[in-house]
């Protein structure tokens, strides 16, 4: 099973409420890739806005070009990106070039998006957003698996469109699905399917991938050919910074993580190895080097068990 990292690219993921530096999230994905994990994402929004307040995020494809020509090794996820923010095509051309950059580490995550403040901020519609995601991974995967699409749907379309130089035609394609529809398309277009925000695996978990699965029997597909992948958080209160240290302190009840010891936690992964997850990818609670250096104990005593 590989693990992954979420670097900090938003206000909430640092040590402040500030959003992180560019230096600093490159210092997460060097941290990361020293640590031995596998792969390292983004999150892709605009902005966040709940109850008033607005908080921001760095734009995730220009974030991961960078951390492309920073690190060597690690593969480049997204989780994902929200294909109603850029054009099909387009978006299709930038994961190409992308790929190229990294020489082949790049997993292109996609998904609807759901935040609709961020859509109406930056004028794109919020209607139909599974239509279009539709539309668009139909022309998305086309256009990476052959070179070429010429597509005609009710919300996107392209004519002709050619890929020149070519995508490498095996681009892994992640969709994050958990509700029927999703479902039947990750069933058709996705290598792998993402479900989050877990601890350890639980009924939840279960239920929508018995759902995935027969989803892929409708689509004449083995269960077995799609690799599931699993959002995990992993917490340190202990490296938190204090309440005086200028971030807002959280007022929703704490979300499932793992959370502990080395030990504790690397039993937390090989619970979800046990059930056939193919990648963990964490966000990490501080999202700090000192966290990744912590994490990446518990990966080298998860690996060594396995």
């Amino acid at each position: 099973m590989q693990v992954g990292v979420v670097l900090p690219i938003s206000h909430k993921d640092g040590m402040t409420d500030s959003v992180p530096t560019y230096p600093e999230i490159r210092e997460v994905a060097l941290a990361s890739e020293a640590a031995g994990f596998d792969s390292v994402w983004v999150f892709d929004h605009l902005l966040f806005r709940f109850d008033g307040e607005t908080t921001g995020i760095h734009e995730a494809w220009t974030i991961l070009t960078a951390i492309a020509e920073a690190t060597r090794r690690v593969k480049l996820g997204s989780i994902v990106m929200c294909t109603e923010f850029r054009n099909p095509g387009l978006l299709a051309k930038m994961a190409a070039t992308l790929d190229h950059v990294s020489d082949g580490r790049l997993i292109l995550g996609l998904g609807c998006g759901w935040h609709d403040p961020e859509y109406d901020a930056f004028g794109y519609p919020t209607d139909h957003k599974v239509g279009r995601f539709e539309d668009s991974v139909t022309i998305i995967h086309e256009l990476l698996r052959t070179g070429r699409s010429d597509h005609h749907g009710p919300f996107h379309e392209v004519s002709d469109a050619v890929l020149v130089p070519p995508a490498r035609p095996d681009i892994p394609i992640l969709i994050a699905a958990k509700r029927p529809r999703m479902l039947e398309l990750a069933a058709r277009y996705a290598d792998a399917w993402n479900l989050a925000w877990f601890g350890r695996p639980d009924d939840r978990f279960a239920r929508v991938r018995g759902e995935l699965e027969d989803a892929c029997r409708s689509a004449g597909r083995e269960p077995a050919s799609m690799e599931i992948t699993i959002g995990v958080t992993v917490r340190y209160p202990d490296l938190a910074p204090p309440p005086d240290a200028g971030r807002s302190q959280p007022q929703d009840p704490p979300t499932p993580a793992l959370t502990g010891s080395a030990q504790e936690v690397a039993d937390g992964l090989a619970a979800h190895a046990a059930v056939g997850v193919g990648h963990v990818i964490a966000v990490v609670e501080p999202c700090t080097p000192a966290a990744v250096e912590r994490f990446g104990e518990a990966l080298a005593l998860f690996r060594a068990g396995s």
